[in-house]
């Protein structure tokens, strides 16, 4: 078979490698899509070289690929109008605002973990939460006494703990989209590994709060005085995210429960916000028009608000619809990348290797995990891994009976959770830059990020709630 069709994909990890090296935190805003725009050429050229190119065959994996994406990249605009109009109308900040009441000295790293689940659940984001909660808990935790990667670890463990659960999230969003699950099947499924994993970590978490020898004292005043002097903090509020539960939990269409939020969350933001959504507007004037731009500007634009807390504004910044542009491209460039190497056929060559080793459930799950690992290491970048991964093995999984849902769940537990414990993925980068501790201290203490892997395999290998599609068919059973 020779070395030529292993090509594209050295020199994509050649490029990324690079990539992060010289952008750092700022590869995904554009440099990765070139690298993968680069690659597919390289795949083009291969296939020419090898005879295996047939140019209407690569049109056509162009528009499959790409044509597959679109239920994902509607769901991801429509997470940006969730975000901008959830923080907009004080939902967030409420929960935030509640959340943070129940810290205390000795529950601390419990805390931190929970709170930080509560938030990344809610707006869908790990980054944003460590960006921001994490940078305060950091202070706090350190004020306390507490070592600086068990403070790391307990903020990661619970930012992706609700990141991996959240249907606002890109990476559930992305994993569920390009297996073929839907959203809340695949969440759903991801329960039977992530709560067991989650639930672990608290138990260490928690017996350690108890038995360290800590000094000091932190507060929080600052932080919440800004969330109650800038918005209206009520427990009406909560009724939103109650009634999206209710939508989610009755299996509406996952687009039709993100839209019915936002409309819900546009009418909290007038009729509790009315201030803050004139400001988010700039305009000086007041009435119908400027709610309805200021509403429409909290769905698709950059919205700050002024809380007089530095933390806290980056906190409640969001950037609408036009935020997930830079994830859209990238899908969009990768799905360019995995039809140039499904037309040529070299992702069929690399497929043939792998797959030498599955021989059952377990040796399936830690096969792709084994995969998405390797991703995030050579490619150092979760969507890439998730991407990659899920294209090599859905055929298969398919072919041996297995469900879409435990793909899509093994590569959350391989890709998603694992990014941030490698020093050079963008994850591990923009980490351990933000809360300002190397990722080799605080990999230590992330122990939901380590157990997860784990978990999936030993859930594989005994069997437990392994679903497999019906006969004479290749859709979900739900």
């Amino acid at each position: 078979m020779g070395i030529l069709p292993f090509i594209p994909f050295l020199v994509l990890i050649l490029l990324i490698t690079c990539c992060v090296a010289v952008f750092g935190n700022a590869t995904l805003d554009g440099a990765s899509q070139v690298s993968l725009l680069i690659a597919s050429a390289v795949s083009v050229l291969v296939g020419y070289l090898s005879k295996k190119l047939d140019w209407e065959n690569l049109e056509e994996e162009f528009s499959a690929k790409i044509s597959s994406c679109a239920p994902a990249i509607i769901i991801l605009l429509l997470i940006g109008a969730i975000g901008g109009t959830w923080m907009v109308s004080g939902i967030v900040p409420t929960m935030i605002y509640y959340g943070m009441q129940i810290i205390q000295p000795e529950w601390f790293l419990v805390s931190s973990s929970l709170l930080c689940a509560l938030v990344s659940l809610m707006i869908g984001s790990s980054w944003t939460t460590v960006a921001t909660i994490g940078v305060a808990l950091m202070g706090i935790g350190k004020a306390h006494g507490f070592a600086d990667g068990w403070i790391a670890g307990s903020i990661i463990t619970g930012a992706y703990f609700g990141d991996k659960l959240s249907p606002l999230s890109d990476t559930t969003v992305l994993a569920s989209s390009v297996s073929g699950t839907p959203l809340f099947t695949h969440i759903r499924y991801m329960l039977y590994t992530t709560v067991p994993t989650f639930c672990v970590s608290i138990l260490v978490f928690f017996v350690a709060g108890l038995t360290m020898d800590v000094s000091g004292s932190g507060n929080v005043t600052e932080f919440m005085d800004g969330i109650q002097r800038t918005f209206v903090i009520s427990p009406w509020l909560l009724l939103v995210p109650v009634l999206t539960g209710v939508m989610i939990a009755r299996r509406w269409p996952s687009m039709v429960v993100l839209f019915m939020a936002i409309l819900l969350a546009a009418v909290v933001a007038v009729l509790f916000q009315p201030g803050l959504v004139h400001q988010v507007n700039t305009d000086a004037n007041e009435g119908f028009i400027s709610a309805y731009r200021g509403v429409m500007q909290a769905c698709y634009g950059d919205n700050q608000i002024e809380t007089g807390v530095p933390m806290l504004n980056e906190l409640v910044h969001t950037s609408g619809m036009a935020g997930m542009m830079p994830t859209i491209w990238l899908i969009i460039c990768a799905q360019t990348f995995g039809g140039a190497v499904t037309a040529t056929g070299q992702l069929k060559d690399l497929m043939r290797h792998v797959l030498r080793f599955v021989k059952g459930t377990a040796s399936l799950v830690s096969s792709t995990i084994c995969t998405c690992l390797f991703c995030n290491i050579a490619m150092a970048d979760q969507y890439l891994s998730i991407m990659l991964s899920s294209s090599i093995f859905k055929d298969t999984y398919q072919e041996q009976g297995y469900e879409s849902r435990l793909l899509s769940r093994t590569c959350e537990d391989g890709a998603t959770v694992t990014s941030v414990l490698v020093p050079w993925n963008t994850c591990g980068l923009t980490q351990s830059t933000v809360l300002g501790v190397s990722t080799l201290t605080y990999l230590p203490y992330c122990f939901f990020n380590i157990l997860s892997p784990f978990t999936s395999i030993i859930v594989a290998a005994i069997g437990w709630k392994i679903k497999r599609l019906a006969k004479n068919t290749s859709h979900v059973v739900q």
